[in-house]
């Protein structure tokens, strides 16, 4: 899901680099879970719903805690 995402456009999510690490800070993680749920409406399958709820649960504890970052790992 996150691969279709537009990299230049104004959303948190399209930032992730699949081959390289890309670093959120609790605010971005923030504005990233009101993403989420706009792309759980365009899942095609439960495995593309099952994964964005789990990065869902990450990026809530991210923006829960001030100080902390969520760190996507590229291949």
């Amino acid at each position: 899901m996150l691969n279709n995402l537009d990299r230049h456009g104004s959303g948190k999510l399209g930032w992730v680099d699949p081959y390289g690490d890309t670093l959120f800070n609790e605010q971005e993680a923030q504005v990233a879970r009101q993403e989420v749920a706009a792309l759980a409406q365009r899942c095609t399958d439960d495995q593309q719903k099952a994964a964005l709820l789990d990065l869902d649960e990450l990026l809530k504890a991210c923006a829960a805690t001030p100080g902390s970052h969520l760190w996507f790992m590229g291949d």
